[in-house]
């Protein structure tokens, strides 16, 4: 048989369409303007702290994080989704080894040991961990579609979860803990499972909170939700924090201070204003205005994602999207609310915002498998 002269260029052609027509362009779009958002407070930051606008630490360090992020994004979109499934037991596996090894040899503060020297740079492993059990927890969850009523399937995922929350406590971080608590109820919720079952289970939940007050929780841990129920009893001490963090919220007005000026209002006694508090900083500097904006591009992304997971065809797409939605809406609600003190403080990053490269590391890891996705699919199709 005599080959069609162009045949297999317009194959090609018709491909590379597809694909593109199936790459979803602005969850990108609303990934990068929030990336572009953490830059500005990075740069923010290192000017107000005394260092160069240029060569300062922070926004430097923000700079080669978010280099590295696109280039994982890039490599995330173009790595066929399909081989996590297959690899899934092998990253679980990795995912708890990275943690003890934290607990091992790992660095931080007043006795804890959340993150890892790697060179001249520090990771924390207990982000990645968000990222790596959702695939995880998407495979497990895709290969039981249809039989999520049974309390076998549900506690299946309960305990594939509970060994990397247990050793992210240890370090103690009980920020990250709830984030994959988090990320567990929302894939279980989002994935039909019997919801009488997961109403027993956060009941049972809520009957262990004396036991984890009285042996899990450090003394630090219980002065911070103390000084949330009463925010008034101690604000030179464990108040602190959130008390300067709503000084710095409500000076903002709604056009803001403008950027690099915040610190001449709040003086510098905003503790971690480059990642835990970094929304109050970029409240007062941006005003009302710009905090409306990020919260609109936040919502942006969220629907995409979403919108990825239900149009999968793909179990695993789904479930994957759902718990990459869950980490991230719940890290916001938590970081904004404990920022403008309707929630205790639990040193919850702001995705995109804080600096941290672990973290956006992560972030990039997600949205590029979503995306790999995307383009797996529309090839199937075509």
């Amino acid at each position: 048989m005599r080959a069609e002269p162009g045949r297999f260029a317009d194959v090609a052609a018709k491909s590379v369409g597809a694909v593109w027509r199936a790459y979803d362009l602005q969850l990108t779009v609303y990934a990068a303007l929030l990336a572009a958002f953490g830059l500005v407070m990075a740069y923010t930051n290192s000017v107000e702290s005394g260092q160069s606008a240029l060569t300062g630490t922070v926004f430097q360090r923000a700079l080669m994080w978010s280099a590295i992020a696109m280039v994982v994004y890039i490599v995330m979109t173009a790595f066929d989704y399909r081989w996590l499934k297959t690899l899934a037991w092998p990253i679980y596996f990795v995912n708890l080894a990275l943690l003890v090894m934290t607990l091992a040899i790992g660095d931080g503060v007043g006795g804890s040991a959340r993150w890892v020297g790697i060179g001249p740079m520090q990771f924390q492993f207990s982000e990645l961990a968000k990222i790596l059990m959702i695939i995880v927890l998407a495979t497990y969850l895709g290969n039981r579609e249809g039989k999520l009523d049974s309390l076998g399937s549900i506690l299946g995922a309960c305990l594939l979860m509970g060994p990397a929350v247990a050793l992210v406590m240890l370090q103690p971080d009980l920020g990250t803990s709830l984030v994959l608590a988090s990320i567990l109820a929302g894939m279980l919720f989002l994935s039909g499972a019997s919801l009488r079952w997961l109403l027993a289970m956060a009941a049972g939940l809520l009957a262990v909170i004396p036991v984890a007050w009285t042996y899990l929780l450090r003394d630090y841990q219980k002065d911070r939700i103390l000084s949330f129920l009463n925010p008034g009893g101690d604000v030179q001490g464990s108040g602190w924090q959130v008390a300067q963090s709503q000084m710095t919220v409500g000076s903002g007005g709604v056009l803001g201070t403008g950027l690099t000026n915040g610190g001449l209002v709040r003086g510098g006694y905003l503790p971690v204003q480059e990642s835990d508090f970094v929304f109050p900083v970029l409240a007062q500097e941006l005003g009302f205005i710009g905090a409306v904006v990020v919260f609109l591009l936040f919502m942006a992304l969220l629907w995409r994602i979403l919108a990825c997971a239900w149009r999968s065809r793909d179990p695993f797409g789904t479930m994957f999207g759902a718990g990459l939605a869950s980490a991230m809406l719940f890290q916001v609600f938590v970081n904004v609310g404990m920022g403008i003190g309707i929630l205790p403080v639990t040193g919850i990053p702001l995705p995109f915002i804080s600096h941290g490269g672990a973290s956006l590391i992560s972030l990039a890891i997600g949205l590029g498998v979503i995306q790999s996705v995307n383009i797996r699919q529309s090839r199937a199709e075509w």
